[in-house]
């Protein structure tokens, strides 16, 4: 990890706007350990339209944080910018320990882009989901988190007075599309549910059990063996 300030995207950073778009644009800040890899996200990003490049994060705000690898203090500013601040998270990492994942989703992170894929189509990729409050994580860090929640359930397993979540069976049935990577849409085909019923199933779960996003749902769902 750099040692350097971290430095955020400025919005005067070329960040045109595009008629027609103007109301579907998602406002973004850009955090990054070192000018040079700021500048690389802003690049990619002020390309697209839908984009609206910010000077700092907060409520309504994506934020994205580049990290080289994951510490306390990288810890530290995820939770403050999702629990205190208010915006949804983006990380871009260049590694994460097994121990260190369950502390990343339950930060409120999720989505999470590997730096060697932080091309512009995967950041923006990730930057909508996040925005949608959809979960946006790489194909092996879906398996390795199911591994790693299994693992947690098995040894907690038949402990007295754990808690149970009280997940209504078509609360499950939207959970367990969600871990296998499925969007809005093709879990509402899945189910023969609206689109709008499956949002209406995940806002309600996650407002009531007070989780952060779908990705912070099935993390809890997992831990409880629910799926």
């Amino acid at each position: 990890m750099l040692n350097s300030p971290r430095t955020t995207a400025a919005s005067t950073l070329g960040t045109g706007r595009t008629t027609g778009v103007t109301d579907r644009r998602v406002p973004v800040a850009v955090s990054a350990p070192d000018p040079i890899s700021r500048e690389g996200a802003v690049s990619q990003l002020r390309r697209h339209p839908e984009i609206d490049l910010r000077e700092e994060s907060g409520p309504g705000t994506v934020a994205l944080l580049i990290e080289d690898a994951l510490d306390e203090a990288a810890l530290t500013r995820l939770r403050r910018v999702v629990r205190s601040e208010g915006a949804r998270a983006v990380l871009v990492v260049g590694a994460i320990r097994e121990n260190e994942l369950l502390d990343v989703v339950e930060c409120g992170v999720g989505a999470i882009v590997w730096r060697h894929e932080a091309t512009a189509h995967r950041l923006v990729q990730a930057v909508l989901a996040a925005a949608r409050g959809d979960g946006d994580l790489p194909a092996d860090l879906i398996g390795r988190l199911i591994s790693q929640l299994g693992t947690l359930h098995r040894g907690a397993a038949g402990r007295p007075g754990a808690p149970s979540l009280g997940l209504a069976p078509r609360e499950v049935d939207v959970l367990r599309l969600v871990s296998e990577g499925l969007d809005t849409g093709e879990i509402a085909g899945k189910l023969s549910y609206s689109e709008r019923t499956v949002k209406n199933v995940m806002h309600g779960l996650t407002t009531r059990l007070h989780l952060r996003n779908r990705a912070h749902a099935v993390a809890y769902a997992l831990r409880e063996g629910y799926i």
